[in-house]
């Protein structure tokens, strides 16, 4: 196709959208970027390298509604008026991974779920490369899919998406579609249906073949209703706590994580996996489950089960302080993921919650908080929710409304022996730009107390 003449709008100045732009660019693309905010020193500097033509701070309704396309950060919500505009003018809106999918004929193994993405995918990109395959990491992780594509082809991307990312993909194929689980989470970004948020975790299976692989959570009730109502080609390589009729990968009775797949059987002892916690079993089985499908050695991927060192903000050991452990899991922004590290939790807990709630249901985690939390430090600028949920249940709680106070909070309460976790359960607008933000201010805090 003749793009020279193609009018494409890129919305929003992002890691995602610079990517998209840079690849537009190079294909011959008449380019044109908007974003309504400030945009970073970082992305606007390469920006005016690449000559792209650019705004900020508003956006030019004119500019926008003549492109013959436009690729969305994923950010933006689909009732955005600058959304809402394009598609009542009938533009085609895409998403940056549609975009780059496009130009590449390279593997793709894509991850989504509710919980656990940014793990496995960061555990099959080390899987793959301790394996010596020449694999880029994308998505919500890594480098934009498009920049890659345009600048850094790899024969392999391990894509982490999220439902923002999937609801403006239509051709993009995964040849392995890896889904976690699902639980209620952004549903205010789905008109508060769950069965809508489903329905955008399920696009990661559009477009496969019999070639492809389906790996999933065999016992998440919510995968297991959809799977009734939809079909798919793709062989299907389904993980489960517990060996059952069909599983790929389970822990036997002798504690063993076993991998069976018409390519590969192997197994290890579970206690030689580098991530502990239930949920970091389930995401050791998808990521080798994903290894195995791409013909990984059973050495390399044992191996790489053993030696890897875990991902920033997600049950992130800080310090150990007059006794007191501190554990920065500020990626646990809804609630099922703050159930997963309580799961983990072996010591009496000081629990942080708050930030930006997005319809929490806290009921989930109440038995494990009757169970382990002996304190929680509701730290946001609205903690009236939290504070009325648990105070039947927990004795102490402080209402704080900074970073500063809730460390002081969490000194008073926590004794020798105690772990503080930072596990929000809701986003970080609030107080922080991002649970990045949040996870770091709170391990600078915690070394502060050290000096």
């Amino acid at each position: 196709m003749d793009t020279t003449k193609r009018r494409l709008v890129v919305l929003g100045a992002g890691e995602s959208g610079t990517g998209a732009a840079i690849l537009a660019k190079d294909k011959g693309f008449d380019v044109f970027l908007s974003d309504s905010g400030t945009i970073s020193p970082k992305y606007r500097a390469i920006l005016e390298e690449e000559g792209i033509v650019f705004e900020e701070g508003s956006h030019s309704m004119d500019k926008i509604l003549s492109a013959d396309e436009i690729v969305k950060s994923p950010g933006i919500p689909l009732d955005a008026p600058v959304v809402k505009a394009a598609v009542s003018k009938n533009i085609h809106i895409i998403s940056e991974i549609e975009f780059a999918g496009r130009y590449t004929d390279a593997k793709m193994v894509c991850i989504t779920g509710s919980n656990g993405k940014t793990t496995t995918t960061m555990l099959i990109h080390h899987i793959l490369t301790g394996a010596g395959i020449d694999a880029g990491l994308a998505g919500n992780v890594g480098h934009s899919l498009a920049y890659q594509v345009a600048r850094a082809p790899h024969k392999v991307y391990v894509v982490e998406l999220s439902s923002f990312q999937l609801d403006n993909m239509y051709d993009f194929k995964a040849n392995i579609a890896v889904l976690l689980n699902i639980t209620p989470d952004h549903l205010d970004r789905y008109e508060h249906l769950m069965q809508n948020y489903v329905n955008a975790k399920f696009r990661i299976l559009q477009n496969m073949t019999p070639k492809d692989v389906f790996i999933f959570w065999k016992d998440d009730p919510v995968i297991t209703a959809q799977l009734k109502k939809i079909s798919t080609e793709a062989s299907m390589l389904p993980f489960s706590e517990h060996e059952e009729e069909g599983s790929a990968a389970y822990i036997d009775a002798e504690n063993e994580l076993i991998l069976r797949t018409p390519g590969t059987s192997m197994s290890m002892p579970r206690a030689d996996l580098a991530l502990s916690g239930l949920h970091n079993v389930f995401n050791s089985m998808a990521a080798g489950l994903s290894a195995c499908a791409l013909d990984i050695r059973k050495d390399d991927i044992r191996r790489a089960l053993e030696d890897f060192t875990g991902v920033e903000h997600r049950l992130e050991p800080v310090a150990e302080i007059d006794g007191v452990h501190w554990v920065n899991d500020s990626k646990a922004t809804n609630v099922n993921s703050c159930w997963y590290a309580l799961e983990a939790m072996t010591t009496p807990t000081v629990l942080i919650l708050g930030g930006k709630d997005k319809g929490n249901d806290y009921s989930e985690i109440l038995p494990l908080v009757k169970e382990k939390v002996t304190a929680i430090v509701a730290m946001g600028v609205d903690n009236a929710k939290i504070v009325d949920f648990f105070s039947p249940y927990v004795e102490r709680i402080a209402d704080t409304h900074s970073l500063d106070d809730a460390i002081a909070a969490c000194r008073s309460f926590a004794r020798p022996g105690d772990t503080v976790l930072l596990s929000p359960c809701c986003a970080s607008f609030d107080l922080f730009k991002s649970y990045e933000d949040r996870g770091r201010q709170f391990k600078d805090a915690v070394k502060k107390i050290m000096n």
